[in-house]
């Protein structure tokens, strides 16, 4: 629950019985008479400080809480053994949280709460309503402060766990108005602690101390497991962690789906835009990682049953994703893999050092490609080869290229048939960038595969007849 939604939660809760002591006000010019409390009747001293005490009410009725400490302090300055120096205290707590000095709330609700406030505010109409404003504005005051106190914050806790206990209906209220009034006190009171859980690791991601982060929220998670917001709030803390320790970010990822993937009626994240800004982040740091979404459905479901990733667990990265692919084409299509690891490299910034420093004169293992023309035709020396790449899709290239240049030590003994597969061996010994060519040499007798065809006898000459 957000602070402004326990603010809200605390006043609606309040309203259900109207202001606390409101029962309690008296004609004017007449001494304040409190309902009559269960151990002993409290009373006001004399008209001036019913005045006071009414001034101070109607300061916090209307939140005018800045005036309504000036009016405070002038009630506890004049009558500070007052009958009403607990209430005065409620007061000086709402006053204190309304003025944004939530700080000197916690402070007053501490000295409160060192007591039994059942027994502090025993009257069985009023006594329920003040401990409830008491517990629930420390709550939400602890909530404002940037930086608690371990006192402040052991307060708050206290406060939290009170509430979400409390089960004292007050004299008069209704059993619906109770039941709902509970209801959102345990809210509040669930929100309140899930706050003080997560604190710890939120500061220290602030401070981008993301491993002292994780090791907060992981101790959140030991306390709620089926929390989404903690869930999400953990791998975010991993996933920072990327650029020391990579491994990380698998377990934070997997976090991640699991604050997406939660039920909200289960602990999930409630609010619909949060639990959808959370599935946005989820697919785009999937997908940076993995490389695409496949697989993201399923890393959900599995997410789903345990609060922590199991042993091993690890999401393949796009790298790694493509370096198995590679090996498998290269295992598969070796010669082809060969082919495009040499393109590539001569194709690169450096591509002329390359071949001067690496390639030249140097024997290349067998590769494989398609004859696109032979020159001459017949009794070739020269083949002109492509080598087809299939496109992403698997399909084959809509026309052939050639790249390479066979010079060969012997010409061919027929016509060799265009558009064919074959193989061989050869040595580079020449290299255009633009337009690229490899040119190698290579032996008639390590060429496989090529289709060779007897040449076309050439035509007999028919004798000439003589001119007369």
């Amino acid at each position: 629950m957000s602070k402004l939604s326990n603010a809200r939660a605390a006043v609606a809760v309040l309203a259900l019985w109207g202001v606390a002591h409101a029962q309690n006000a008296t004609p004017a010019g007449q001494p304040a008479q409190p309902a009559k409390p269960a151990a002993h009747q409290k009373a006001v001293k004399d008209q001036t400080e019913y005045d006071l005490y009414n001034n101070a009410l109607k300061d916090v009725q209307t939140q005018n809480f800045t005036k309504a400490i000036a009016d405070l302090d002038t009630w506890k300055q004049k009558y500070p053994e007052s009958d009403f120096k607990d209430d005065r205290e409620v007061y000086y707590i709402q006053a204190y949280a309304g003025a944004k000095q939530p700080d000197k709330a916690l402070d007053v609700a501490g000295r409160l709460m060192s007591r039994d406030l059942t027994k502090v505010f025993d009257d069985p109409k009023a006594g329920p309503q003040m401990v409830v404003k008491v517990l629930f504005t420390t709550v939400v005051a602890a909530q404002q402060i940037p930086n608690p106190t371990p006192e402040e914050l052991a307060t708050a806790e206290k406060a939290a766990h009170m509430l979400m206990d409390y089960n004292t209906k007050p004299e008069g209220a209704s059993d619906a108005d109770w039941a709902k009034a509970r209801e959102q006190m345990q809210t509040a009171a669930k929100g309140a602690l899930m706050y003080l859980a997560l604190k710890p690791g939120a500061d220290a991601m602030q401070k981008k101390d993301y491993a002292a982060a994780e090791a907060a929220f992981q101790k959140a998670q030991q306390q709620y497991p089926d929390s989404g917001q903690t869930a999400y709030q953990l791998g975010a803390s991993e996933v920072a962690q990327q650029a020391t320790d990579p491994n990380k970010v698998s377990m934070g990822i997997y976090e991640i789906a699991r604050g997406a993937a939660l039920d909200p009626a289960k602990g999930g994240i409630a609010d619909p835009k949060a639990r959808s800004d959370v599935d946005t982040y989820l697919k785009k740091i999937y997908t940076s990682w993995h490389g695409s979404e496949e697989g993201l459905d399923q890393l959900k479901q599995q997410a789903l049953a345990s609060p922590t990733p199991p042993a091993g667990f690890h999401i393949k990265t796009a790298t790694e994703i493509a370096t198995e692919k590679e090996a498998e084409f290269e295992k598969s299509n070796p010669q082809l893999a060969l082919w495009m690891k040499i393109k590539g490299a001569l194709s690169d910034t450096n591509g002329e050092q390359y071949f001067q420093s690496q390639l030249k004169d140097t024997a290349v293992p067998q590769l494989r490609g398609t004859l696109v023309e032979a020159k001459p035709a017949c009794h070739s020396k020269e083949l002109l080869v492509a080598v087809p790449v299939p496109g992403p899709d698997g399909a084959a290239p809509a026309a052939l290229k050639a790249e390479i240049t066979l010079k060969l030590d012997a010409p061919l003994s027929g016509k060799p048939e265009l558009n064919g597969e074959f193989h061989w061996e050869g040595v580079p010994v020449e290299f255009t960038r633009d337009p690229f060519m490899l040119t190698m040499t290579a032996e008639k007798a390590k060429i496989e595969g090529l289709k060779v065809e007897p040449c076309a006898a050439a035509p007999t000459r028919r004798p000439g007849t003589k001119k007369k």
